[in-house]
């Protein structure tokens, strides 16, 4: 089937989905997970197939580690299902009620937008997560991950859509769109008769060709140029730590930190020790004139380093004359994704959390945290760095849209 034909099944299956009681979709996710675990040996076979591929095709670094699955990935995916299962279902959530002095009784009620439709690279751990949140929040969902990852992608979906069926709900519910073709792609950046919401996650290149083509509404999902500020009151055990936790503990997301800003007066203390920490854990450092006084094995750094989301064992390093230098260099080169400020000053850090305009802004904490299991949303659609209408990691409340429910006693106007 082609992708029309796909979204026309999605469509109708969207209406009985959301029809559904809360406990019928939460079977579904826990059927869902059973067949995932059960299935495992065929979706290794599957990811195996993907990484000879890309292989022969010379994927290599963050790419390739998105790409490849593991048993911790796909346990985790299996518990996310789980864990999205237990979460309290928010259809027909009354989220305002307004009483009229007509006596009309007015009600803003949670509802599913219907089919939402989800472009991705590289990683099948997306496939789970995406399809688990739509399910849980009552919509259907069209799938189309990377070529790259196609073989897996193929199987994940196999073991979810036989979960719908032995949860007795149409498998309709999940499309996978299995024809690597391009114009798949772009006939389905045009289905807005079909495809209600439109979300790409991925590099640049992806995200703004779905921008500029798509006539679906899109929520964009955001590049990760991450920053941590260090300020001059930070304590160093704490600074050194969040540093080194924020840029290593997995380098090849989107909410790892990029660049390190040092406050001038900690920075000859603070630097040298982290730096050696980073450089040990393979870190290539690249800095401004300041820094490399500091430590000689940081590299000079060129202006494309302070917009660059390496996605690697790379970090630009800036010493700054203060607080406000930090914020301009964050706005100018910041993605509105992740920031965060290491500081002892509850007014520095007020002032940074006002300041920064991101999705998520941290203080004393790692930007690693920006993701919906950590936010307790048991797993993500992505990482939305727009402002309408969803921001930062998106669960099962910004899967949803709303009406309103008008109930009278026979009123006119």
């Amino acid at each position: 089937m082609n992708v029309v034909e796909k979204a026309k099944l999605a469509k109708k299956a969207s209406g009985l989905l959301a029809a559904l009681a809360p406990q019928q979709r939460a079977k579904a996710l826990l059927c869902m997970a059973q067949e995932l675990e059960l299935g495992q040996s065929h979706i290794f076979r599957a990811n195996n197939e993907d990484l000879d591929a890309a292989g022969k095709s010379g994927i290599t670094g963050a790419m390739r580690k998105r790409l490849a699955l593991s048993e911790a990935k796909i346990n985790g995916m299996v518990r996310a299902l789980r864990q999205i299962a237990q979460l309290p279902d928010n259809l027909g959530e009354i989220i305002e009620k307004i009483n009229r002095p007509n006596g009309l009784a007015i009600k803003k009620v949670r509802v599913p937008f219907g089919v939402i439709g989800i472009i991705y690279e590289s990683r099948p751990n997306v496939t789970a997560d995406a399809a688990g949140l739509c399910i849980k929040s009552g919509n259907a969902i069209i799938l189309r991950g990377g070529t790259e990852a196609l073989r897996s992608n193929t199987a994940i979906v196999s073991k979810l859509r036989t979960g719908l069926e032995r949860a007795g709900i149409s498998p309709e519910c999940i499309q996978f769109l299995d024809n690597p073709d391009r114009s798949e792609v772009h006939t389905m950046m045009n289905l807005r008769d079909q495809i209600d919401l439109l979300i790409p996650r991925g590099g640049p290149g992806l995200i703004q060709a779905t921008i500029q083509n798509a006539t679906i509404p899109v929520i964009e999902t955001g590049v990760g140029n991450c920053h941590t500020y260090v300020d001059a009151t930070a304590g160093l055990a704490m600074a050194h730590s969040i540093t080194v936790n924020a840029k290593v503990s997995n380098p090849a997301v989107c909410n790892t930190m990029e660049t390190l800003l040092v406050h001038e007066k900690i920075a000859p203390e603070f630097l040298p020790g982290v730096a050696r920490a980073l450089i040990s854990h393979g870190v290539e450092l690249r800095g401004c004139p300041r820094s490399r006084k500091l430590v000689e094995s940081i590299r000079p750094a060129a202006e494309e380093d302070w917009s660059t989301e390496y996605l690697g064992l790379f970090l630009a390093i800036k010493v700054v004359s203060g607080f406000e230098e930090a914020i301009e260099h964050i706005s100018k080169y910041g993605t509105a994704h992740s920031e965060a400020i290491i500081t002892e000053d509850p007014e520095a850090a007020c002032k940074f959390t006002q300041s920064v305009d991101a999705a998520t802004v941290y203080v004393n904490a790692s930007t690693r945290f920006t993701d919906g299991g950590e936010f307790g949303f048991g797993a993500e659609m992505g990482i939305s760095t727009q402002k309408l209408h969803a921001r930062g990691p998106m669960g099962i409340n910004e899967l949803t849209t709303y009406k309103y429910v008008v109930e009278g006693t026979g009123q006119t106007r």
